[in-house]
């Protein structure tokens, strides 16, 4: 038995089921004789968490993976990037590695540093120059002397130099596809993953041009030629990986989230402060880091930014410098929940849900966020900076940003024992598909379903 996963990261349906379809054959005949269909995304949809519970079946909450970054466990008012040791539980590759078959981890975020596995892995998008990115780390030198400099990423992508981006973006790619098809071919792993992040990169950079829903589109423009031109660049990939592959190979093609245009966003810490829940030492002339400004003394409440809001309670005896007394909790957290539900749109409040931790995820391990604040079912974003001089804002904070994530990836599965059909699936089904193929046993707390049509 073989498997193959080719990750296409923030994939949506629209673009490779309905759009560009007619760009994409080799995905087309994959679809053909297997299963596929939208996949759902954890909650928040965000690659560093997506990937990790796509790879052990587990939930956000479960991993204590709540984005990038995240909160210490020594707390404080600084969150940390992920890294691949703070995925508590083993990822799929290393169970069937564990099983005795050989497997190989490509780019699949996170992985910096690579963990050791019964083969071959490679680090992602979170790879710091300098830092070990192969495993064997002798694989280094050998693979960068084939395809030259390691590329874990396309450098400031949110920078607004289209063309410089674009030649960037195909080189990365091309580079990963090409080392994929090196160890495909030399390893001969039994089981084999890649994550592509290219098309994420692409999404954030270009999604304004592409989007007949985006403020700013503009019908018939070149970028949006050029990203169409992309996305069967991609195809083209993904068809020489599965073309090498046995007809005894199952396949799967899949995306950790989907794309939808931004219509805006919400300066989440400027909300907090206009409704009395914190106080800085100054007003700030621009978009400034809160921590530049803010007096904690005074502050019962922050947030950080991103695709969602992570809302944190300034709680006394957690924090450094809390100030909310424990026993008010609760009541913060119900205040907090009001407020959040009732951001000024352009027309009436901004619709918004807000979860607990708690109450959607079947763990919490980790520092979960207090509360966790989802704008208009991601079309609006959330701003951590401050400075704006008002609370709806149009653009990203951090550079040229058309995109934000949708829960809505895609999957597709071809091979033995898959059931054919079209149908919604869950990201957490990935893992359980893939132990069972091999003929394992999933173990206790795994989350998902498999797509085989037995299982053990």
């Amino acid at each position: 038995m073989r498997a193959l996963v080719i990750g296409l990261d923030c994939v949506p349906p629209v673009l490779a089921f309905e759009r560009w379809a007619e760009a994409m054959p080799n995905l087309q005949a994959l679809r053909a004789r297997g299963r596929s269909g939208p996949l759902r995304s954890t909650s928040p949809p965000i690659t560093v968490p997506a990937w990790a519970c796509m790879t052990t079946g587990r939930d956000p909450g479960q991993l204590g993976l709540y984005g990038f970054r995240n909160m210490p466990p020594e707390r404080g008012y600084d969150l940390r990037l992920a890294r691949s040791d703070d995925v508590p539980f083993k990822r799929v590759w290393e169970l069937v590695g564990d099983a005795g078959h050989r497997v190989a981890a490509l780019f699949v975020p996170p992985s910096n540093p690579p963990r050791p596995v019964n083969g071959v892995a490679l680090g992602c998008f979170l790879t710091a120059p300098g830092a070990p990115w192969a495993f064997p780390r002798a694989l280094e030198a050998s693979l960068e002397a084939r395809f030259g400099r390691f590329r874990p990423d396309v450098h400031d992508f949110r920078g607004g130099d289209e063309a410089r981006i674009l030649n960037e973006l195909d080189a990365m790619t091309a580079q990963h596809f090409a080392i994929a098809r090196a160890i495909q071919h030399d390893e001969r792993p039994e089981l084999m993953m890649m994550v592509a992040i290219g098309p994420d990169r692409l999404h954030h950079a270009f999604w304004h041009h592409l989007d007949p829903e985006s403020p700013a589109y503009r019908p018939g423009n070149r970028w949006e030629v050029e990203a169409r031109a992309y996305y069967a660049r991609l195809d083209a990939e993904v068809g020489r990986l599965v073309r090498a592959a046995d007809d005894d190979t199952l396949v799967l093609v899949v995306s950790d989230h989907g794309a939808r245009a931004m219509q805006g966003a919400v300066a989440v810490n400027e909300h907090l402060k206009a409704h009395g829940w914190q106080a800085w030492r100054r007003e700030p002339a621009g978009p400034t880091p809160l921590r530049q400004v803010v007096d904690w003394s005074r502050t019962r409440a922050w947030a950080e930014g991103g695709y969602y809001a992570r809302v944190f309670v300034n709680l006394e005896g957690r924090e450094p410098r809390g100030i909310v007394a424990p026993q008010d909790y609760e009541r913060a957290r119900a205040e907090l929940t009001a407020l959040f539900s009732s951001v000024p749109g352009p027309e009436g409040p901004l619709p918004a849900r807000v979860d607990r931790p708690e109450a959607v995820y079947r763990g919490t391990r980790g520092e979960p966020p207090d509360l966790m604040v989802y704008f208009d079912d991601l079309t609006h974003r959330a701003v951590g900076t401050v400075g704006h001089g008002q609370v709806l804002t149009a653009h990203d904070d951090r550079g040229v940003d058309g995109c934000n994530h949708a829960f809505d990836g895609i999957y597709v599965a071809a091979g033995p024992g898959v059931v054919p059909g079209a149908t919604p699936a869950d990201i957490l089904d990935v893992t359980p598909t893939l132990l069972a193929a091999f003929g394992l046993r999933r173990p206790p707390g795994m989350q998902g379903a498999s797509w085989l049509a037995r299982a053990p």
